[in-house]
């Protein structure tokens, strides 16, 4: 029986291996796709703060919900993030801060300012835009990110489609190393570890 371990062991990480494919191509499919259209929300997930300004990443989805609330495809905007350690600010808290500033009304900015991962901040996201009635959203990350975080949104039970950011180019190995990692988190989400 101890022989058969490792062999059953080799098999089992195969099967999962061979399962990662697919996945990782729905992952590149989704991250290459805009799909944005009127919603009751734009969900932007966090990204890094450094001493209350956004960082590059974060500045460049915040940018982008603005753009898609100007074009009025929603009327409202949530955005997601805890402290990252930090005491002073959270992501959500300067996501704000950074689309106010730009003009938008700050009632219409909701922030969910607990979430040290993305399965926090969706489902405490999915939690804020049910108290305020909603059931759909745009949801605004990297484009490598929104298959699994789109995913977490529909298991609260929120309708959501992905618009990326605009990012800079990165080499084709790269990318692949990106949807790859995503398709590892989606895989273990569904097998009920929340990272």
């Amino acid at each position: 029986m101890k022989k058969l371990l490792p062999i059953f062991v080799v098999i089992l990480s195969g099967a999962w291996l061979w399962q990662l494919i697919p996945l990782t191509l729905a992952v590149r499919d989704q991250a290459q796709r805009d799909e944005a259209r009127p919603a009751e929300a734009i969900v932007v997930l966090g990204a890094a703060e450094y001493n209350g300004r956004p960082s590059p990443v974060l500045k460049s989805r915040l940018d982008h919900a603005y753009e898609l609330y100007k074009r009025e495809l929603a009327p409202r905007i949530v955005t997601t993030g805890g402290s990252g350690g930090e005491r002073v600010h959270t992501e959500a808290e300067v996501g704000r801060q950074y689309l106010a500033a730009r003009g938008i009304p700050v009632e219409q900015i909701y922030i969910e300012r607990e979430g040290a991962t993305t399965a926090q901040s969706t489902a405490a996201s999915a939690e804020i835009l049910k108290r305020l009635g909603a059931s759909t959203c745009i949801l605004v990350s990297d484009g490598y990110h929104l298959y699994r975080a789109k995913r977490m949104m529909a298991s609260h039970g929120i309708q959501c489609v992905g618009s990326p950011r605009h990012a800079k180019e990165v080499s084709e190995a790269y990318a692949f190393w990106l949807y790859f990692r995503q398709a590892v988190g989606a895989s273990l989400y569904d097998l009920g570890l929340r990272l």
